[in-house]
């Protein structure tokens, strides 16, 4: 039975993660102490790079208005430059992000980290104006204190990378679609900088844990 192309590397993939976990195991095992050994696959790196699809939760761009088609790109350092460079690669890797046709598309921006690295962000604030706000509400404070009584240690390891769980529903990525001079790409989890990024988050995690 003959391989299609794709299959063929979607089987190289599934090939190379599991080498690279098997060496990552290695790495874990020395450092997390034994008695939280049944818990290793939480600290995979590897699988923390896979988006996990949950369509119930997807995230739904509705929009009030239209999008300029006009849209401006920014100049870029030629660090800026290198750094969006080498961003792209690697969320097209993942999976993250993926060429765009769209007929609009957010210009990016930086902003400087505490290591004083360079992180990219797609402008989106004219999407943004034009999107449907959704007012998702906070969690009564007294049903929260309520899940936190009794335990005395309290793990934020759910909430590495806690927005790339969030999927774009299908159909809404081209509005995720940020330029740059060299050609478009859109997203297929949260990006940064979305007006209701946190009620998404919201929901899923009060669904998940509450």
């Amino acid at each position: 039975m003959e391989l299609s192309l794709s299959s063929y590397h979607d089987s190289l993939e599934e090939l190379w993660d599991e080498e690279e976990e098997k060496e990552e195991i290695k790495t874990v095992l020395k450092v997390v102490p034994s008695a939280y050994h049944q818990y290793l696959d939480v600290f995979s790196k590897v699988k923390a790079k896979k988006i996990l699809f949950c369509h119930s939760y997807d995230h739904h761009i509705e929009l009030e208005g239209s999008l300029p088609l006009v849209v401006v790109i920014y100049s870029l350092s030629n660090q800026e430059s290198d750094t969006l460079r080498v961003y792209i690669s690697d969320n097209v890797e993942k999976g993250f992000i993926q060429p765009s046709s769209s007929s609009t598309g957010a210009p990016v921006l930086f902003f400087k980290k505490k290591d004083g690295g360079l992180c990219s962000c797609a402008d989106y604030h004219k999407l943004n104006d034009v999107t449907r706000k959704n007012k998702y509400p906070v969690p009564p404070m007294n049903k929260l204190l309520t899940v936190f009584n009794g335990p005395s240690i309290f793990s934020k390891i759910d909430l590495r990378g806690a927005y790339k769980p969030l999927i774009i529903k299908e159909g809404d990525e081209n509005l995720t679609c940020f330029r740059r001079k060299y050609g478009s790409y859109e997203y297929l989890i949260m990006p940064f900088g979305l007006t209701n990024a946190p009620a998404s988050f919201q929901n899923i995690f009060t669904n998940i844990f509450l």
